[in-house]
């Protein structure tokens, strides 16, 4: 649950220490990120502060030094068998970031919010999740759709203010796109 709300990795849910979690102002703040990413806080759920409140504290981390990678696999495998739907078996800790990446991209269609969230850096790497997005969401009639480009900052920042959805970037050129209105 954490993972699903927060996109955090792993790694960084595993190194999560106790001080890290305001349970009055229900946040999190991952002081310790990987891959050179960017420290950040999350607003989470009255039912994960809950969750998360139950757990056992026994030292510093909020899960422990237990193995909570081969639990899930082990847990993940038996649900598979269970259910009868081996692909269950392709679901691992980084499918919910992508998930989440995904899901606040369609919502918001702000790149930079979810940027801001999974803790990049530089925008190429959440390019990543919007190529997903648009595989996923691709319309299926293009011809309903106006495409424009932007080669600028200020290009870019007017089309977003007057609803231009982005789409793809190439190069130095960002692609947006805005639906026909007959």
């Amino acid at each position: 649950m954490l993972l699903k709300e927060t996109a955090m990795r792993k790694g960084e849910a595993f190194r999560l220490l106790w001080k890290d979690i305001d349970l009055e102002r229900r946040t999190i703040t991952l002081n310790n990120p990987e891959k050179f990413g960017k420290a950040r806080m999350f607003k989470v759920s009255n039912e994960l502060i809950a969750r998360i409140n139950n757990l056992p504290r026994k030292n510093q981390k909020v899960f422990g030094t237990s193995n909570r990678k081969t639990s899930f696999y082990d847990s993940r495998k038996r649900i598979a068998h269970k259910l009868q739907n081996l692909r269950l078996m392709n679901i691992g800790f980084h499918t919910l970031r992508h998930w989440k990446a995904t899901m606040l991209y369609h919502q918001t269609k702000d790149v930079l919010y979810v940027m801001n969230i999974l803790g990049h850096k530089k925008l190429d790497t959440t390019y990543y999740y919007i190529r997903i997005y648009n595989q996923i969401y691709k319309p299926q009639q293009p011809n309903q759709f106006i495409t424009k480009i932007a080669s600028t900052k200020e290009e870019r920042i007017e089309l977003r203010n007057n609803g231009w959805t982005f789409w793809e970037k190439d190069g130095d050129d960002w692609y947006f796109s805005k639906p026909k209105l007959d």
